[in-house]
């Protein structure tokens, strides 16, 4: 039995000539530089605050360069945006997967990723990503191969497109579209086809069932998804979210979810459907591993592969920032952005209203805890069957999206905003926020003072009579 864990006496050393010499040359010696400190416990420390710094860094000297005459070209502006975007379209699939596995462990009472990188395994997400370059992609022989190559990049463009129109704050977006929101919708909705393409393609049958399953979950639930997005539309009198954006700019009692009672609930109705509509559980049928191998990617590997996580994290962010710009104040904090206009236009003004009053981090902040609640209810929900997907779709979701839709019209005809009917319906949602915000403060403030106690043999502290 020792030869299953003795070493190889005689293992052949690789050898390489020309360019891989170079290359496997300047890889060992990047790793014999990188590796001590990689390995050491607070690098992950200086790596986040130094970004996080160098973000803010590069945000100020964009600012200084907005006024510089080389930015006055439309396309070095475009440039500059594009390659942001892009860096932003790369991060997030990247940090979603690694915060998704930190999620499940805790959810499931372990530590989940702690080796790769040193802290919390912070770098097994950039390991996995070269690994999908470096493996072999695979074609099965009886596959449509040209179908089957092009289905991941069309799962990936309708989201990197839908980026275009979708604001970051007041001033920062690619194209300030009048219709960025059916555009959004429209590329969002675009990736079915991806899907079903991917699916068809294989040659499977397992993948046939899961591209089927996509495209009546996908299709269904963006009936009332986009039922539920006409309420806040319809409260501003805008498709260009922007505009809705700058409309709750009065604090957090303007935000549209405490508007009216039918947006507050209109607002969980979207935040459902949106589930859905990106396949998290329990509507995760699409890819079913408990059942269709691996859904519509069974056959794929590699990188392709992964670009089909890639457009479902990135997705997650989209439909997320919808729900943050239609009903969750935007790029607004809870405080008014008045006060900060107060304190002038100097540079320190001007960093110190994006960052307390509006701005891209509270949005981008706002995006990251609904994508969190994502992630928290895959690994809280199982899987429902697929009639129970359609049954809740045609017969729940549906129905109540249109009541509130016509509850709402004549909510806004007969209760102007300036009414008293809908001056202490705004108060009473917006204290009934405020309550599950100081609520959620404490269980986490709670669950934080308790971190290492738990109940059973994984406590590191026994709480009391356990």
């Amino acid at each position: 039995m020792t030869q299953f864990w003795t070493p190889w006496e005689g293992r052949p050393k690789p050898e390489y000539t020309g360019f891989s010499a170079v290359v496997a040359g300047v890889a060992q010696r990047l790793y014999s530089v990188a590796a001590p400190i990689v390995r050491w416990r607070w690098f992950a420390f200086p790596i986040f605050f130094g970004t996080a710094a160098v973000a803010v860094l590069a945000v100020w000297i964009i600012a200084l360069l907005s006024k510089a005459y080389l930015l006055e070209y439309p396309i070095l502006r475009d440039l500059l945006v594009v390659t942001g975007t892009a860096g932003f379209i790369a991060f997030v699939p990247v940090f979603c997967i690694w915060w998704e596995r930190k999620v499940a462990g805790r959810i499931q009472s372990r530590c989940g990723l702690m080796r790769v990188g040193g802290w919390h395994g912070w770098a097994q997400s950039p390991a996995d990503g070269i690994k999908c370059v470096t493996k072999e992609d695979l074609v099965p022989d009886d596959a449509d191969p040209i179908l089957f190559r092009l289905a991941p990049y069309f799962a990936l463009t309708p989201v990197v497109g839908a980026f275009v129109a979708l604001p970051f704050g007041a001033y920062w977006v690619f194209r300030d579209l009048e219709v960025s929101l059916i555009f959004i919708l429209a590329m969002l909705g675009a990736e079915v086809v991806a899907i079903i393409m991917a699916g068809w393609a294989s040659a499977s049958k397992w993948t046939v069932l899961g591209a089927m399953r996509e495209a009546c979950q996908m299709v269904s639930y963006e009936i009332p998804m986009g039922i539920s997005l006409l309420l806040p539309v319809m409260t501003v009198g805008a498709l260009n979210l922007t505009d809705v954006g700058n409309a709750q700019d009065g604090g957090w009692h303007t935000w549209l979810v405490f508007r009216s009672p039918f947006l507050f609930a209109a607002a969980l109705v979207y935040y459902i459907t949106s589930l859905a509509s990106c396949k998290r559980a329990p509507f995760d049928l699409p890819e079913g591993e408990s059942e269709l191998v691996g859904g519509y990617h069974t056959e794929y590997s590699g990188m392709r592969w992964a670009l089909f996580f890639f457009a479902e994290y990135a997705g997650m962010f989209i439909v997320s920032a919808l729900a943050v710009i239609l009903f969750f104040g935007a790029w607004n904090s809870p405080l008014p952005v008045s006060w900060g206009e107060s304190l002038g236009d100097a540079y320190w003004a001007q960093a110190v209203r994006g960052v307390v009053f509006c701005g891209p981090l509270w949005f981008i902040g706002k995006s990251f805890f609904l994508i969190y609640v994502q992630l928290w209810l895959r690994w809280t929900l199982p899987r429902i069957r697929i009639d129970q997907v359609l049954y809740a779709c045609v017969q729940v979701m549906l129905p109540v999206a249109m009541v509130l839709l016509l509850a709402h019209t004549f909510w806004e005809l007969w209760f102007p905003p300036e009414s008293i009917v809908s001056t202490v319906s705004n108060i009473v949602l917006s204290l009934v926020g405020a309550a599950i915000v100081v609520g959620a403060v404490i269980v986490i403030a709670k669950a934080r003072l308790h971190a290492r106690r738990l109940v059973g043999y994984l406590a590191i502290d026994l709480l009391p009579g356990s």
